[in-house]
């Protein structure tokens, strides 16, 4: 009875553990597209500032 408990228990720590690592992958992948957007962004607002000062 013991040994099917244990069993039982590792198969479930298994389970979840690789679950758990699939959602922490497309957390960041998730936060690297958010990222990005956020990069280009700021870049097209220097951009931006660096015109309105260097127009004449």
């Amino acid at each position: 009875m013991q040994n099917k408990i244990l069993r039982l228990l590792m198969v479930f720590v298994i389970l979840f553990s690789f679950t758990s690592c699939e959602l922490v992958g497309d957390i960041f992948q998730a936060g690297m597209g958010f990222g990005i957007f956020i990069v280009i962004f700021v870049i097209a607002i220097i951009i931006w500032i660096f015109a309105r000062f260097f127009r004449k």
